[in-house]
């Protein structure tokens, strides 16, 4: 497939253009300059053919320590990637002296490199911005409008040379799994064969497959938390690479930033976020924009390492982001960041375990590691807890089994009559992974208090080995055997 780099100063629509090619709102626009500061890559497809997109920061002509400069260096680590290069400049604004630099850099830069004057949606403008863009050396400019699409023939012919004869698969990213209608679930109801391992395209995870692989797609891991709390910094360690700035200032990261990964065998795909503030200190638009796409970022994830600085660990918006994973269904795994700067570490750890089992008490045994991202220490033992949880995420229980299991349970703790009459709990299923997720068949569905579901779920954990991960419950309201 081949790779295309999308280069330029800030401002110019690089990231529109990327989301117009990869069809989908995956960088943050806005007109302020330097909205983008990490490179960041996604399939995409113009027309027939597919490509590898690589959005960058804005060229800057900074050589220090400065923010500009770490974004520049950011676009040059992105141009080692790339199969081709586009040049990106700005149709209204006319040729910058900054375009000039950069043109005359990327001319001796070992790449093609096709030139686009963006924002060309008006004949005036087009015409007088195309015979400017000659003088910057670079061959035939493209007139073209990202926010409008013009211009895409034009580029699609000049990509054509670079194609590769055979292009790769792409792999789609969905789970694949299992979305039950209210018909196909009243089906199941007292179906003893029913497995939910038989459904085509379920994959098996209970078991390390060969050479420790547990999935053959890449298993999503998002890295969150508060802003400044290390997530970008566990990024570069856990790539071995500088891979997305960092630095002292909090918010350096806006876009999710994806990015593939090998960790022994199993392949991962990585993604860091924005930080997650209180919504009542959210007031700029694109720090909105930005949690947007965090929110998101977690939703698609299977993993979440919840990164928390251990000078202040698990606090309000901390135990918040926790809920939210819960609720999502993901696994949750905290890593306490900074540790090797705490001083008593035996009364800091006490204080968490007591957190985590008052204010996360409706999973017990969340996983959480100790680790300095910046020194490089326990991230094997992070990586361990999230394979652990992953395959616990992913295990099934055979209905026969878990059927033999509900009638123990009914025996030693009946639920509470409904009107003097018993309300049976006649059936149980599951229904699907991922959380692990399972229905109850019961007469009177609306009548069985929250503490009875807490019990079986409880017990379910115990049991069946579930600790750490999300259980979904779903009740069902029976079929009434007597009914004709």
């Amino acid at each position: 497939m081949l790779s295309l780099a999308i280069v330029g100063r800030p401002n110019v629509g690089k990231s529109t253009l990327f989301n117009r090619l990869t069809g989908k709102q995956m960088a943050i626009v806005d007109d302020t300059p330097g909205v983008t500061r990490d490179w960041r890559e996604c399939d995409g497809r113009i027309l027939d053919k597919k490509l590898r997109l690589v959005d960058t920061a804005g060229l800057e002509e900074k050589f220090d320590d400065s923010m500009e400069a770490r974004m520049r260096r950011q676009t040059e680590l992105a141009l080692g990637t790339a199969d081709v290069v586009l040049f990106v400049i700005d149709g209204r604004a006319g040729i910058t002296p900054m375009d000039e630099h950069f043109a005359r850099w990327l001319r001796k830069q070992e790449k093609p490199v096709l030139l686009l004057v963006n924002k060309c949606e008006q004949d005036h403008i087009l015409d007088q911005a195309r015979a400017e863009a000659y003088g910057l050396g670079l061959g035939d400019p493209i007139a073209f409008s990202a926010a409008h699409g013009i211009g895409i023939d034009e580029l699609y012919t000049q990509l054509l040379p670079y194609f590769p004869e055979e292009e790769e698969i792409v792999h789609s990213d969905e789970d694949g799994q299992k979305f039950w209608s209210e018909e196909e679930l009243d089906q199941l109801e007292g179906d003893e064969d029913f497995d939910f391992a038989s459904i085509e395209g379920q994959e098996v995870a209970e078991e390390i497959v060969d050479d420790g692989v547990l999935s053959e797609k890449p298993i999503r891991i998002a890295l969150v938390g508060r802003p400044n709390a290390g997530k970008s910094t566990l990024m570069n360690a856990l790539l071995q690479e500088d891979r997305v700035i960092t630095g002292p200032e909090a918010g350096l990261t806006r876009d999710s930033i994806a990015v593939d990964w090998k960790w022994g065998a199993q392949t991962f795909r990585l993604v860091d976020t924005a930080g997650l503030r209180r919504k009542s200190k959210i007031t700029a638009k694109l720090e909105k924009m930005a949690i947007d796409d965090t929110l998101r970022a977690i939703r698609l994830s299977q993993i979440v390492f919840l990164l928390i600085d251990a000078q202040a660990p698990l606090e309000k918006q901390d135990l918040q982001i926790a809920d939210l994973v819960i609720r999502e269904g993901r696994i949750l795994v905290i890593g306490i960041n900074k540790w090797d700067t705490v001083q008593n570490r035996s009364e800091k750890l006490e204080e968490i375990k007591y957190i985590l089992a008052d204010s996360l008490a409706q999973i017990p045994d969340i996983p959480f590691v100790t680790m300095s991202a910046l020194r490089e220490q326990n991230l094997d033992r992070l990586m361990g807890a999230a394979l652990e949880s992953y395959k616990i995420w992913n295990k099934r229980v055979s209905t026969w089994k878990i059927n033999k299991w509900l009638e123990a349970k009914i025996s030693q703790y009946p639920p509470p009559l409904v009107g003097g009459r018993p309300n049976r709990l006649r059936y149980m299923s599951q229904i699907n992974t991922r959380p692990p997720t399972f229905a109850v068949w019961v007469s009177k569905p609306d009548d069985l208090p929250a503490t009875y579901k807490r019990y079986l779920i409880n017990g379910l954990r115990q049991d069946y080995g579930l600790n750490g991960v999300p259980i979904r419950l779903l009740l069902r309201k029976s079929k009434n055997p007597y009914a004709k």
